[in-house]
């Protein structure tokens, strides 16, 4: 989860970490962070590194720390949603995967941690899986995605059938169609894995957009975090309206 050997210090990419987890959701307003302690066993540092990351979050205004009370999140994304048309949106992300090339990873079944549980609805206990892709644009890495499904579509997640296109396409196959979708994008910088695997500098800027896929009956089946190139990527929005036109 850190890079020893990496020139940004550990106390930064643990902070970078807990950062981009809190602008992307994944750790929402008022939830509780990891003591010193926790933290100090999580990424195998010691007490004062993990304390150094937290009050570096609470002077950034991140998080609030409360002796005896503990750490809490105090961050609120000023954003409203906006509301777009899935089937829309689920083409441009077809035509994205269709336009490049995928490196599978990982495929792995795991226990979920507190953010994916949730994200997904299972419970602590239950088992995900989870796919690691680098997807390539003419042979330059373009996007490192981590994707999540509920235990129960292990056969359908594997690397031959995400080597053949886009995880969305493949779960509308089996008859997982997305009739609702959430959707977070932020910005970050790289910690050490992700520059490594995009081949840039470590602390680049990248697009990271973070998505729960629903079916028709509101289950979440797939949880995905995108992290993308800036430098590769863009976002294009066509906008139509007559709310504002002047006559």
């Amino acid at each position: 989860m850190v890079d020893r050997d990496a020139a940004v210090p550990l106390y930064y990419q643990i902070y970078l970490q807990l950062r981009d987890e809190i602008l992307s959701g994944q750790r929402p307003f008022g939830s509780a962070m990891p003591t010193e302690h926790e933290l100090a066993e999580l990424f195998g540092v010691s007490r004062i590194t993990a304390r150094r990351v937290l009050n570096e979050l609470a002077e950034q205004r991140y998080v609030e720390r409360k002796r005896r009370l503990g750490t809490t999140v105090i961050f609120k994304s000023p954003a409203k949603p906006i509301e777009a048309d899935i089937d829309q949106a689920m083409d441009s992300l077809m035509a994205l995967g269709s336009g490049t090339t995928v490196n599978v990873i990982e495929v792995n079944r795991e226990k979920p941690n507190p953010t994916v549980a949730a994200a997904l609805q299972v419970d602590a206990g239950e088992d995900v899986i989870r796919a690691v892709r680098i997807r390539y644009l003419d042979g330059t890495p373009i996007g490192y995605v981590v994707s999540y499904v509920p235990g129960d579509l292990a056969g359908l997640i594997t690397p031959g059938n995400l080597g053949k296109g886009p995880i969305l396409q493949l779960l509308a196959d089996a008859g997982y169609k997305a009739v609702h979708a959430d959707q977070t994008i932020g910005a970050l910088q790289a910690d050490p894995k992700l520059a490594q695997a995009l081949e840039i500098a470590p602390l680049a800027a990248l697009l990271r957009i973070s998505r729960t896929s629903y079916d028709a009956n509101e289950r979440p089946f797939l949880l995905t975090f995108a992290h993308y190139r800036s430098d590769k990527f863009t976002i294009r929005l066509d906008l139509h309206g007559t709310r504002y036109a002047v006559n």
